[in-house]
């Protein structure tokens, strides 16, 4: 074979390599979505690799027989191409049998440099880059091959399957798309620009529905405004104007014993037609949905759907009143600001890069704004700022008591009736380790000068 002959075989072999280099790794790393879209738009192959997805096993058998066979090839090639040369040149200054080895040492290394770069490294990042665009162009000749090539996908594939199964490995792939994945796509569009940070947090918050209790979105039972069903008109109007909610429970004597909700636009629209407000008039009370304070924002949210109702009084195991919640308090913890309830915030950013925290502040909340990397301890254990405090503490924390954890310091500001009320959270550099934490007196607790 002369020279120019053997220096196109040894291109043609380069190609092809990369060819099969590009087939698998973007065959491989296409998304299903992503084809799924494709072949809603009408490119037809992508249908082909979805279907091929499904029992990947005669795609990369050909793509394994291309690439050895191109590598074996490659190297004898190689050596026809720059051994002899290489061992020519090694031959001024060595023996003859010291000179063949060098060239041929020497025929390796540039083969080697040669394929690696581009017959694998350059078409693998290209088909890392567009994978989904790479596997519909190459599924075509892909097909083909295995056409040709059957009785040899057939006895490898035959061979993999048995030892597959031998090995107790998966023979098909799994494209269960878990909430861990979505979320994960969702961090990696928020990084990249194609979903704002807000559009990313209202998706976590969506899937944090599931996990967190009611008990984080309720309003709590010692800020609840209440009626006695025998208050007058006079005391009904005065709340109202005291405290203007959309609804407000009904009660038989206290709030342990709530027998309906009103509705505040039933109470204006009576105003409006001159009609009395008294609490015992009939048709006022609406029925009252009542849910245990242990079950999820999802859960809550369906039962609202069922029951037709947008308000709930919260009760604990006890049957005691722990508080009220909304359907606008559930939106309001996927939408956030969007829809933020007509109270203040309950996390406060203050100038100096400090935070004012209310101490009914849940904690996954709390954990998102300032952007703690560390997991709680005990998460189980409490829902609310107050409760991590308490926790910590081991006690009821009183007023300038002082936690320190995860590289932030929680002081207490206010604390009315054994319940925390205000929080100022500074942040004190990097998160000490778990040691340092045992180890340190003023890590849970201590009074502040």
């Amino acid at each position: 074979m002369s020279p120019t002959e053997s220096f196109l075989l040894l291109a043609a072999l380069i190609f092809v390599g990369a060819f099969f280099a590009l087939a698998e790794i973007s065959f491989a790393a296409a998304r299903p979505t992503r084809l799924e879209a494709l072949a809603a738009q009408g490119e037809r192959r992508a249908r082909l690799v979805l279907d091929m997805q499904e029992r990947p096993g005669d795609y990369f058998a050909v793509a394994q027989i291309g690439l050895n066979v191109v590598a074996l090839v490659g190297g004898i090639v190689g050596d026809e191409v720059f051994g002899s040369p290489f061992a020519a040149v090694f031959a001024l200054v060595l023996p003859e049998n010291m000179a063949r080895l060098a060239g041929l040492a020497a025929s390796i290394a540039v083969m080697t440099a040669l394929f690696l770069t581009l017959s694998d490294l350059l078409p693998k990042r290209w088909g890392m880059a567009e994978p989904e665009r790479m596997a519909v162009r190459v599924i075509g000749p892909m097909r083909a091959l295995i056409v040709v090539l059957k009785p040899f996908v057939w006895l490898f594939g035959k061979l993999t399957d048995g030892l597959m199964r031998l090995l107790g490995l998966p023979t098909e792939r799994a494209d269960q798309v878990t909430a861990a994945d979505v979320l994960a796509m969702a961090e990696a569009g928020a990084r990249s620009g194609a979903l704002h940070r807000d559009e990313q947090r209202m998706i976590e918050s969506v899937f944090e529905m599931d996990t967190r209790t009611i008990s984080t979105a309720m309003t709590p039972r010692d800020r609840i405004a209440w009626f006695d069903k025998n208050d007058p008109e006079p005391v009904v109007r005065a709340r109202i104007a005291l405290e203007p909610f959309s609804t407000y429970p009904v009660c038989d004597g206290d709030l342990d014993h709530v027998i309906g909700y009103v509705d505040a636009k039933d109470l204006f629209q009576r105003v409006l037609n001159g009609q009395s407000i008294a609490l015992t008039q009939d048709g006022l009370l609406r029925k009252l949905l009542v849910l245990p304070d242990r079950v999820t924002l999802a859960e809550a949210l369906d039962q609202f759907r069922e029951a037709r109702e947008d308000f709930a009084v919260i009760v604990n195991e006890y049957a005691v009143v722990v508080g009220v919640l909304t359907l606008n308090d559930v939106m309001s913890t996927v939408m956030g600001e969007l829809v933020s309830p007509l109270s203040e915030d309950l996390i406060v950013s203050r100038d100096d890069g400090s935070w004012l925290v209310d101490g009914i502040a849940p904690m996954a909340d709390v954990v998102r704004a300032l952007d703690i990397d560390e997991g709680l301890p005990d998460p189980e254990e409490y829902e609310t700022l107050a409760g991590f405090l308490m926790h910590l503490l081991r006690r009821v924390p009183r007023r300038t008591d002082v936690v320190r954890w995860g590289g932030f310091r929680f002081e207490v500001m206010d604390v009315d009736a054994f319940r925390i009320d205000q929080v100022l959270v500074t942040r004190i550099g990097e998160p000490p380790s778990s040691a340092e934490r045992a180890l340190s007196p003023g890590t849970a607790g201590g009074r502040a000068g």
